[in-house]
């Protein structure tokens, strides 16, 4: 279980926002109405209200931000280290202790006037020092303000720290640059650090987790580091050092035998001797990685040799290539039960051994006679019998998978077994398709065909043609199969023009520039047709009808003065159709006395539908418009008494 969580450190803000924080605070949540005629009693108790309440914001927000932050003294010595690489231990300090110190200049500040308040004589001279008190106050905070943006950071890049536990059981992987630690990090935990062709692409701790035995194991890759003396180290290859000085982890020290790296087995060996003092104590894993490109036989006696030096007593020298997986497993065993080993000799060594101990029970059962049972396998188990076949053993006879569908009607208890491949008929409203199928469709189907053959056979032979039961001549059968025949090919030239030209409006007579649809062509067709054109020709207008022929007709025998006020009347009459209805003249059978009354039932109407226009808008969603102004927004200023209601 983790221990360090830095992540829930409270955000720090700097001067100007701690400030405004505070104060609105102070402006919201205490009274803010008093008067010059209120008794001096109540003109100080007032203010002193606003000055205790200030001051007791600011030490409760610098006394959270002051907790928050690990104490160095107090945390587990690798987190002690790293922090003090990463941010030096003593700014770290000198910040929270300068926090430290407003807190306590603000408390004496807060206590000094209130002391003055209480003889404060006029509303003058109370505001006068409330003023004051809180200007202090944020003069205190603005000379902190440095330090109040360095803690931020600080914690930003705490934040950014992988979730390391210091106690349980680790993997360290260390090494010179571009060996192959976050291949083989990636390999064997989910861990998913970028891996480069180039040197320090890894520039800190990065923690993944594998499993062995059913143990969960951590695995940390820490950034590469050179061989040169410790002070000239940089903050990034400090890291690395720092866990390896404060983890109790198994290391695996990784070698490019290949010299891809672009340091060679001397410079890699230099490395590992000057880091040997701190894998002491720890089981070591040297591991020659990148076989794939030079093997172990091929190096020099030279290479060989310091690769045997590099070995003690407790190290273990592997072979391993990430790139073709071989040996990534075996290293990863390796490591896990050495570091396995280690931490049960230690607890056995310890003085609580009696209590590990104490927690292993192996039960034994009490022998009830001297009788000897051997252990006895039934004859069934021994003869074996015919496996029986499962859906895997079928699927891999059949094909493999994508291949075989396994049927899911095999289970079925059917009345009979030849049922279970029937195809399932498809349901209509609750009803089987086969239902809607008439038994005697066949014999149907013969009746009307033998129908539809005596109907042909009738065409084909001509019929008589007859009209309400009488008889036609062949002069008028004649006339009528020509329109008939007229009138299939208008449809069919409709049709055609409608498939070629869809959506085509409708071509208006005055447009017709070929003439195709004439008052003499119509005459033409009728009398070709053997008809007779006169009173379709008489029906068919030449030109349009008016109000003005109308008139000319009634105005025959009219003298010039009926004249003259008929024309009067009939362009009063034109020009009032023109003109719109106002809204609110009174229509006959509307039930208003006069217009006024109606004016006041459309208003009445128009005010009703208000509250439902505006509940209209009110959905059955999350997305709810509420009320517009909040009663206690828009209430006025607070006067001094409970806030229990807030």
């Amino acid at each position: 279980m983790v221990k360090y969580n830095f992540k829930k450190i409270t955000v720090v803000p700097n001067g100007k926002e701690f400030v405004d924080i505070i104060l609105s605070r102070t402006q919201r949540q205490t009274a803010t109405v008093i008067h010059k005629s209120n008794k001096t009693s109540q003109l100080r108790s007032f203010y002193m209200r606003k000055v205790k309440f200030t001051q007791s914001n600011f030490v409760d927000k610098l006394s959270t931000i002051v907790n928050e932050f690990p104490r160095l003294d107090e945390i587990q010595p690798f987190y002690e280290n790293l922090l003090n690489v990463l941010y030096d231990k003593d700014h770290y300090k000198l910040a929270l202790g300068q926090l430290n110190t407003a807190k306590k200049l603000i408390t004496r500040i807060g206590s000094d006037y209130v002391k003055l308040l209480k003889f404060g004589d006029s509303l003058y001279r109370c505001k006068s020092l409330k003023v004051s008190a809180l200007g202090r106050m944020c003069t205190v905070m603005k000379r902190v303000d440095p330090s109040l943006a360095y803690l931020e950071e600080v914690r930003q890049h705490m934040a950014r720290l992988p979730s390391i536990d210091p106690n349980t059981r680790t993997l360290l992987i260390c090494g010179c640059p571009n060996v192959g630690k976050s291949s083989f990090m990636n390999k064997v935990t989910r861990a998913d650090v970028d891996v480069q062709p180039y040197a320090f692409t890894t520039k800190s701790l990065f923690v993944g987790h594998t499993d062995y035995k059913c143990l969960r194991y951590q695995v940390i890759d820490t950034p590469g580091v050179l061989d040169r003396p410790m002070e000239d180290r940089n903050i990034i290859e400090m890291c690395s050092v720092t866990a390896f000085a404060y983890l109790r982890a198994a290391v695996l020290f990784f070698l490019d035998v290949s010299g891809t790296c672009g340091y060679s087995i001397a410079q890699q060996a230099a490395l590992f001797h000057s880091l040997k003092s701190l894998f002491a104590n720890k089981p070591l894993v040297i591991v020659c990685n990148k076989t794939d490109l030079v093997s172990i036989e091929s190096l020099s006696e030279e290479d060989l040799k310091l690769i045997e030096e590099m070995k003690s007593e407790e190290a273990v020298v592997l072979n391993m290539s990430t790139l073709t997986e071989e040996g990534v497993m075996a290293v990863k065993n390796a490591a896990c039960e050495m570091l396995l080993d280690q931490r049960v000799e230690e607890k056995m060594k310890s003085r609580r051994v009696n209590d590990h101990l104490n927690r292993f029970h192996v039960a034994m059962p009490k022998l009830r006679d001297d009788k000897e049972r051997l252990p006895c396998t039934p004859h069934v188990v021994m003869e074996g019998g015919e496996k029986k076949k499962t859906e895997k053993d079928l699927e891999d006879e059949n094909g493999g998978a994508g291949v075989y569908s396994a049927s899911l009607k095999k289970k079925y208890i059917l009345a009979d077994e030849s049922w279970k491949d029937d195809i399932i008929p498809e349901i209509c409203d609750g009803h089987n398709v086969a239902d809607f199928i008439d038994p005697d469709i066949l014999n149907r189907l013969e009746e009307l065909t033998s129908e539809e053959a005596l109907r042909q056979k009738a065409d084909e032979e001509g019929y008589e043609f007859e009209i309400e039961g009488e008889k036609l001549t062949e002069e008028q059968k004649k006339q009528l199969a020509d329109i008939r025949k007229r009138k299939a090919l208008l449809i069919q030239e409709h049709r055609l023009k409608k498939s070629n030209a869809q959506n085509r409006a409708t071509v208006p007579r005055k447009f017709d520039k070929d003439k195709k649809f004439t008052r003499k062509r119509l005459g033409r067709d009728l009398s070709s047709l053997g008809l007779d054109p006169t009173s379709a020709m008489n029906r068919a207008r030449s030109k349009s009808r008016g109000r003005k022929r109308e008139r000319d007709a009634m105005d025959v025998d009219m003298n010039d003065e009926q004249q003259s006020n008929k024309k009067l009347c009939v362009r009063s009459i034109s020009r009032s159709r023109s003109v719109s209805r106002p809204a609110h003249e009174v229509i006959p059978g509307e039930g208003f006395k006069d217009s006024s009354q109606k004016i006041k039932a459309i208003k009445i109407g128009n005010k009703s539908h208000r509250m439902r226009n505006k509940a209209a808008r009110c959905g059955e969603a999350d997305r709810v418009i509420p009320t517009l102004k909040p009663k206690h927004l828009f209430s006025g200023k607070r006067g001094k008494g409970k806030t229990q209601r807030r």
